[in-house]
């Protein structure tokens, strides 16, 4: 891992990128002296875009007293390119737009690939990062894509709690892959989520093996998540990384 750049925010709040081979991410630290536990923050791609957003929510955990760090996902911003997922994107857009059933093999073909090489990279950002004096545990992982957080809290035992949004595909195969999941959850669900589908969010939430899981539902769209929805899994890692 290499620190290609810091600045300290207003509140005092320490944000640093960092490259990991090829993977660029940013991490943000609280002001604190003790090692702090630490929420790997998920999102669909397009660091740029999305920072603003990564940045409120990294401020509002550093308030918690945790570090947050995000890294770019494969084929998005300045990272290489698949001409396979960029065709299954169309398809998928495509289909969105046409207004029907979004076709399993459409979501396997986008997804699945992109699942298989960003967890990996996720494991060795948290490597790095636990590496790091500053850092301790435990680890949370929190946003989408929802199918790379079904698989990381599968397969990494060092996330300790994970809220989910339930706002992006899940290709059928990694249902079973939630039954294996027996971490705490928080799923955030907006009810009017144009670009989702309802039922089988309902239906992964309801295949996830942990014995502690919250689904907390909102009405309105993909963008619409009230405030308190926020406070809400705020509250969850305090109670469960503190």
């Amino acid at each position: 891992m290499h620190f290609i750049s810091e600045r300290r925010l207003d509140d005092g709040v320490l944000e640093r990128e960092f490259t990991l081979g090829e993977v660029p991410g940013i991490l943000w630290t609280p002001p604190a002296s003790a090692p702090v536990p630490l929420i790997l923050m998920g999102h669909p791609g397009g660091l740029d875009k999305m920072r603003p957003r990564l940045t409120a929510r990294a401020r509002h955990s550093a308030k918690d007293g945790f570090a947050a760090a995000t890294i770019e996902l494969p084929g998005s911003g300045e990272r290489p390119r698949s001409a396979a997922a960029e065709q299954a994107r169309a398809d998928l857009q495509a289909a969105v737009r046409a207004g029907g059933p979004v076709d399993d093999e459409i979501v396997d073909r986008l997804v699945l690939p992109l699942v298989d090489k960003a967890v990996p990279e996720w494991q060795a950002t948290l490597d790095a990062l636990l590496a790091l004096p500053e850092i301790g545990g435990p680890v949370g992982f929190s946003g989408g894509v929802t199918a790379i957080g079904v698989r990381l809290a599968a397969v990494e035992p060092r996330v300790a709690a994970a809220v989910l949004f339930a706002g992006s595909f899940v290709p059928r195969v990694l249902f079973e892959e939630a039954r294996q999941v027996t971490i705490p959850l928080h799923v955030l669900l907006q009810w009017d989520d144009e670009g989702n589908d309802r039922q089988a969010a309902l239906e992964l939430f309801d295949a996830f093996g942990s014995k502690e899981k919250t689904l907390h539902a909102n009405m309105g769209g993909h963008t619409g998540v009230p405030q308190f929805a926020g406070d809400a899994a705020a509250a969850f890692f305090i109670r469960h990384l503190s």
